[in-house]
């Protein structure tokens, strides 16, 4: 995977600063990241340019799917809801089980 190492590094630094932030900040303000998966947009469409790819990219994850933009979308409203007020600090991971479960 070409750029794994930049792309490593950069969620690693995000993920320190959510944590930073989120320290820095309480009780007044919540701090969370979402990590998603590929997902369906412009950027996720160079991973998803045709129909073998995209057949790829759904076995490639153990919940046999990728995200929508919907699905990251209803993440982000759910975390600046007061649904979310016990929440601070974290990195929701949107990962179709990618990371967290062995296939």
């Amino acid at each position: 995977m070409p750029f794994h190492a930049s792309v490593a590094s950069v969620k690693s630094a995000i993920e320190g600063l959510v944590k930073y932030l989120a320290a820095e900040y309480a009780p007044k303000i919540s701090v969370n990241a979402i990590a998603p998966t590929v997902t369906n947009t412009t950027l996720g469409s160079k991973l998803l340019r045709n129909d073998r790819q995209k057949e790829q990219m759904i076995e490639k994850h153990p919940l046999k799917k990728y995200l929508s933009t919907e699905e990251v979308a209803t993440m982000a409203e759910f975390l600046i809801s007061d649904k979310s007020a016990s929440m601070s600090g974290q990195i929701i991971e949107m990962d179709c089980g990618i990371t967290t479960i062995k296939s």
